[in-house]
């Protein structure tokens, strides 16, 4: 068998591809148990580690971490079809880069911040790969041809619909504290 450059790069692309997707669809289903018991700490808040804090954090609330666990699994599943790779990789990041920063400044062992970086490094080599398909999405969002009323009612309900999570997500809360007491 003999490969070209561009089957090279393309065996290249899905193979890192997949090492992420992988890694999204386990560290998205971990969420289901990962932080169970992580609230039940009997220490202040002040003897804490940074970990423990942001264990416990993250252990307060359970549908906060599905969350989080159902978008790594949707930005994997974006990373899967090669049309939609560029807007997974984009979600994956959002979601690597806050993981970066927490096991940073929450001192989360040393192997955690790695395997993050290493994933984030390959999503970055997904986008390098895919630049001219991702500067033309650029291109075409930013100089699209239609009117600047039809540009500001898609960013109007883009608008609303980030209203409508943040409303849904604070009746969500309240509904909780309700079903407490």
């Amino acid at each position: 068998m003999n490969f070209n450059k561009k089957d090279k790069t393309e065996i290249f692309e899905n193979a890192i591809s997949w090492i992420v997707i992988l890694a999204m669809f386990v560290y998205g289903a971990a969420k289901i148990n990962q932080f169970d018991g992580a609230v039940e700490i009997d220490k202040t808040v002040s003897e804490m580690t940074g970990m423990q804090l942001m264990w416990a954090f993250y252990g307060y609330s359970k549908s906060y971490a599905l969350t989080l666990g159902l978008i790594e699994i949707i930005g994997g599943i974006l990373i899967l079809v090669k049309k939609t790779r560029i807007i997974g990789c984009l979600l994956v990041s959002t979601i690597l880069v806050n993981v970066i920063f927490q096991d940073i400044y929450f001192e989360v062992h040393l192997a955690a911040l790695k395997a993050a970086i290493v994933y984030q490094s390959l999503v970055l080599i997904i986008l390098w790969l895919n630049r001219e398909r991702l500067i033309q999405s650029i291109k075409t969002l930013v100089n699209s041809n239609k009117p600047k009323q039809a540009k500001m009612k898609f960013f109007v309900k883009l608008f609303i619909a980030f209203i409508l999570f943040v409303v849904l997500r604070i009746a969500e809360y309240y509904l909780t504290i309700k079903l407490k007491f």
